[in-house]
């Protein structure tokens, strides 16, 4: 049976890296007695699977994680024994089996929405921004620097609530972060950003029939 998991990561967690969050729930599932599944082999490891990584620094209310179990209660009761089981600035929101031959969460992941906390930047602008028919920001990896339009993978952009609000590409495909887009924004605006803009993601998306998706609304409560 496989479960998909959504929890938030705030406060002072959003400095905990991806790679400690795994090893923290694989410790929460133990110690709540999750009937969760192993691998086999020389060295049995349970069966997790996490939706795209959070950079540090990041808040979310939607990050999603996938597990198989052998048996479950339901999903009140899941999130009871989940939570009873979590430290301060986790919490798990929503605990729900998904439908047979369902893909797991990391590699069905097409898109995410995120709510910036940046003030100084005015509606006009954030609307004059979006529409441009392109906008080309220098991108950088560790190997290569080169000119890319990013347009094409912002799919919402407001502003909202003297923030902006954005949906953006992330996943395999195409990965978009927040930072490179409020980059190519503050340079559009000709502003500087503060040194510290406050990042939360809110959810994140697959693509069915050519619509995204939230992964929540996949499967359904356990009674």
């Amino acid at each position: 049976m496989k479960i998909r998991i959504r929890f938030a990561k705030q406060g002072m967690i959003k400095f905990i890296g991806h790679l400690d969050m795994v090893r923290y729930f694989q410790k929460v599932m133990r110690r709540a007695s999750v009937d969760i599944a192993y691998s086999e082999g020389f060295s049995p490891h349970q069966k997790m699977s996490f939706a795209a990584p959070l950079s540090v620094g990041i808040t979310s209310r939607g990050e999603y994680f996938d597990i198989e179990v052998h048996s479950t209660d339901s999903s009140m009761v899941m999130l009871e024994k989940l939570n009873h089981q979590n430290i301060e600035g986790v919490e798990i929101l929503s605990y729900r089996q998904l439908p047979k031959g369902a893909k797991n969460a990391m590699s069905i992941v097409a898109g995410a929405d995120y709510f910036v906390f940046a003030k100084g930047i005015s509606k006009e602008t954030v609307d004059k921004f979006y529409k441009q028919s392109s906008i080309e920001i220098l991108k950088k990896t560790k190997r290569s620097e080169k000119i890319v339009d990013i347009k094409p993978m912002i799919y919402e952009l407001r502003h909202e609530n003297e923030g902006i609000y954005m949906k953006v590409a992330q996943g395999s495909a195409a990965n978009l972060k927040p930072d490179l887009v409020m980059q190519a924004l503050s340079e559009f605006a000709g502003i500087s950003l503060p040194e510290f803009v406050q990042y939360e993601r809110l959810d994140m998306y697959c693509l069915q029939d050519g619509k995204l998706v939230s992964l929540d609304d996949i499967g359904g409560d356990i009674e």
